[in-house]
């Protein structure tokens, strides 16, 4: 079945802030079904065709919870599927410099924490407990964002965020 899908994944189209979809918070998944495993494969084709590390199914306008990370710190590159993702554990504060697919061309540093545990499902509905750091931590925050209808400028000051909406030429209401 994993086969069958995987030879048929499409690239889909990246929705770009300010986009209504992006600000929507979405429901969790109830049940966990060839969509799903299918939206999944698309969402890793969409990802690495767009050469981002991340994606959550509302940048492709899907209102499900679930995100795609890829841990590409280590030898072996690991795309993760994590469906209905809860992040249980904060530690630490770091600033790091981050983009967004849906937001191209855009990049500014943001402060997160260092260390997280998120629980979640699988594409078999296993549950999986990751504890995470550096980069693959932030990953994962910025994609549950998503699934909160919250933008990486949203965790900005806001005349930097100002400046970033307009440079975007973006006419948009902000929220604080």
């Amino acid at each position: 079945m994993y086969d069958k899908i995987k030879n048929n994944m499409a690239k889909l189209e990246i929705k770009i802030y300010p986009d209504p979809v992006l600000r929507k918070k979405v429901k969790p998944v109830e049940k966990i079904g060839i969509d799903e495993q299918k939206l999944a494969y698309d969402m890793i084709e969409t990802m690495r065709s767009a050469k981002g590390v991340g994606l959550a199914a509302p940048q492709i306008g899907v209102s499900k919870r679930i995100i795609i990370v890829e841990d590409i710190e280590g030898d072996n590159k690991v795309v993760l599927t994590l469906i209905n993702p809860k992040i249980t554990q904060k530690k630490g504060k770091v600033k790091f410099c981050e983009g967004c697919l849906s937001l191209p061309g855009i990049s500014s540093d943001v402060v997160r924490p260092e260390f997280i545990t998120v629980e979640a499902q699988n594409l078999d509905g296993d549950m999986l407990k990751i504890n995470a750091e550096g980069l693959l931590a932030r990953i994962i925050q910025h994609e549950t964002d998503h699934l909160d209808g919250i933008v990486f400028i949203d965790r900005i000051s806001f005349l930097k965020r100002k400046k970033i909406i307009k440079q975007l030429g973006a006419k948009v209401c902000m929220e604080f």
